[in-house]
């Protein structure tokens, strides 16, 4: 099928392959090269790297599944008290209080009505149980959309570059059109939804993702005032994936989500479509295998909501593991709760360490000749590197892009797996690579010696 074709998904793509490859003979063949691990910088996913589920939540959730342990004295003894409440009451809130049985299609109405709390706690405004659809991770609810919103290839999905190939792909399988442009200045987007009107096509939405992947950039507050202006008088629909809300570095920058900054402004229902997504795959949590995620859905006329919950019914419900994970989210232990000490330990120590990671490596980056890197949120680091011309002809005589060739390169000498900027659309002429900042804290220094090390003489040897 041509869409699938067109399809394509950078950070499991070829240079992953190569990895898993050199993975398999380092433990065929040890000493076969010069490093004797693969070092993933490619996803976000951080428990596979290392990082520790957070304790009150697994707690919860094993309860949940195994509720017979529950009447036993031993659990006393094992299970904090108030991981044994709140399992107590998700039981209760689930017909049969199985979580093996499919739930509502939104998802568990208890659970909704946690997690719309923690909206309204989180940005101050009202926040609607009915809104919530309850998904496996983030990424169905933007297939959802995508389905909705594109009928043929005349409708568009502006997406500002660099962009998260999820949504590329999504809109390629839809066989919609991708409306790119540069930045998510409003002057860039009005250059965007012009360009693509003059092409025949229908711009339907805007994706923002806040804060960004593969940029790691935090929005300013003022920004998002104006792309929610400019989503208003277009009448597009604004896609604001906020999955790394938890995760902002610099200390002047904060996390506001769309709906809240729309409301502040006073839009209502009535004025602008606004579907935010988040997940439990991030953050300090981390808990990607789990899949549990959510979209909130507002603005919509009943008419189109009745679509949205037939799209949602097709697929019977979203796993009940990550439902629960999704209210814990947005409902941790509170001061007071026997757990709150704890959890917090672990969600700073999480969070403070990634945030070293991210200096750290912010830092190694801008001391490499020709490279830039700004300063990060989400997980990702995004670097500019201008390569040599030699470089660059070297990578059209292989019949590659220069950052797939220099990435490559990288992989093979060190073991380091960083994904090419190409994969998520990088600005014509300029190349870069996304770096998560996941592998354990105590292997950032090998990464930054091996990749230092590597770039001093991959630019000696192209050197013109």
């Amino acid at each position: 099928m041509p869409a699938v074709l067109k399809c394509e998904y950078a950070v499991r793509g070829e240079i992953v392959t190569l990895a898993q490859a050199l993975q398999e003979e380092l433990k065929s063949k040890p000493g076969s090269h010069s490093f004797d691990e693969i070092l993933y910088c490619n996803i976000g996913n951080p428990q596979s790297l290392g990082q520790q589920p957070i304790t009150f939540f697994r707690e919860v959730l094993a309860l949940c599944d195994h509720p017979s342990i529950l009447d036993k004295s031993e659990t006393r003894s094992l299970f904090s008290a108030d991981a044994i409440k709140r399992a107590r009451k998700i039981l209760d809130q689930i017909p049969g209080r199985a979580t093996g049985a499919y739930s509502h299609s939104q998802g568990i109405k208890g659970l909704r009505d946690t997690i719309a709390a923690g909206i309204e706690a989180r940005d101050g405004f009202p926040a609607d149980p009915n809104d919530i659809f309850l998904t496996d991770g983030a990424s169905p609810a933007v297939h959802l959309m995508m389905q909705l919103l594109i009928r043929s290839e005349k409708d568009g999905i502006l997406c500002p570059i660099p962009q998260y190939p999820l949504y590329s792909a999504s809109i390629a399988l839809r066989g919609g059109t991708l409306a790119t442009g540069w930045g998510l200045e409003v002057s860039e987007l009005k250059k965007q939804w012009a360009d693509a009107k003059s092409k025949g096509i229908t711009p339907r939405a805007l994706v923002v993702i806040n804060p960004g992947n593969p940029t790691g950039q935090v929005l300013a507050e003022k920004n998002q005032k104006e792309i929610v202006d400019f989503c208003k008088k277009e009448g597009l629909v604004l896609l604001a994936d906020e999955v790394y809300q938890e995760t902002v570095y610099v200390p002047e920058k904060k996390f506001h989500s769309f709906k809240k900054v729309a409301r502040s402004m006073g839009y209502g229902e009535k004025d602008i479509s606004v579907v935010s997504t988040h997940s439990v795959s991030k953050g300090y949590y981390g808990e990607c295998g789990k899949r549990g995620g959510y979209m909130e859905v507002t603005g919509f006329v009943p008419e189109i909501r009745e679509q949205i919950y037939k799209l949602a019914s097709v697929n019977l419900c979203s796993n009940i593991s990550g439902q629960i994970l999704s209210s814990l989210v947005m409902s941790p232990p509170k001061v007071g709760d026997e757990s709150y000490e704890s959890f917090s330990a672990e969600k700073d120590g999480i969070l403070s360490s990634l945030a070293r990671r991210a200096k750290t490596l912010e830092d190694a980056f801008n001391t490499l000749e020709g490279v830039t890197c700004n300063k990060t949120g989400a997980m990702y680091l995004f670097p500019r590197v201008r390569l040599p011309e030699k470089a660059i002809k070297a990578a059209e005589a292989a019949k590659t892009t220069p950052d797939n060739f220099y990435c490559r390169r990288l992989l093979n000498a060190t073991g380091i797996v960083f994904v090419p900027g190409s994969g998520f659309r990088q600005a014509p002429g300029t190349w870069h690579f996304r770096c998560t900042i996941l592998p354990q804290e105590y292997k950032i220094p090998t990464v930054v010696s091996r990749l230092t090390e590597f770039h001093k003489s991959f630019m000696e040897e192209f050197r013109e």
